[in-house]
């Protein structure tokens, strides 16, 4: 199996357990916040479901640069505009990694604001760890958020206690 290809495998994989999270995510607690510097349940459920489009910005750039990016959140106010938001964007994400290359995978990405650099790394790498594990990272938050407001979280890899 070439490396695109598993990667693509492991997006799916991790996409499924994505979208479970975010199936859970009710509409009238939104603009819930655990604590006054977190994020609102609404916005990191966006934020869980736009990283998908990273994959995009990873594979078809070579970098992004902070200081010069005209990238907007969009405008989710409901839970079913953020299942078919997160749904749209991971066919696209799935499409893209589903037609690009090892060769591509082994170029280098940079992250930057204007003159300062984030970091430089293979696409391959970006994929895995700022893509991949970024939104396993919040997922995680996520389910942390749901726990908080007593929803029945779903299992990533195996059932939980609220499935078991």
């Amino acid at each position: 199996m070439s490396l695109h290809q598993s990667l693509l495998a492991e997006l799916k994989q991790e996409a499924a357990g994505t979208k479970r999270m975010l199936e859970k995510v009710p509409t009238d607690k939104f603009n819930w916040k655990p604590h006054e510097k977190s994020f609102s349940l609404g916005k990191l459920a966006i934020h869980v479901a736009d990283m998908i489009n990273w994959v995009h910005v990873t594979i078809n750039q070579d970098e992004l640069d902070f200081a010069n990016n005209s990238y907007k959140t969009p405008d989710i106010e409901t839970s079913e505009q953020l299942l078919a938001f997160f749904e749209e964007s991971l066919a696209n994400a799935v499409t893209i990694l589903g037609s690009t290359t090892d060769e591509v995978l082994d170029q280098n990405w940079t992250m930057r604001a204007g003159e300062t650099i984030y970091f430089t790394l293979p696409k391959k790498i970006v994929l895995r760890t700022f893509v991949l594990n970024h939104i396993v990272h919040h997922r995680a938050q996520l389910s942390v958020y749901l726990r908080l407001l007593d929803i029945p979280i779903p299992g990533m890899y195996g059932p939980t206690a609220d499935e078991g």
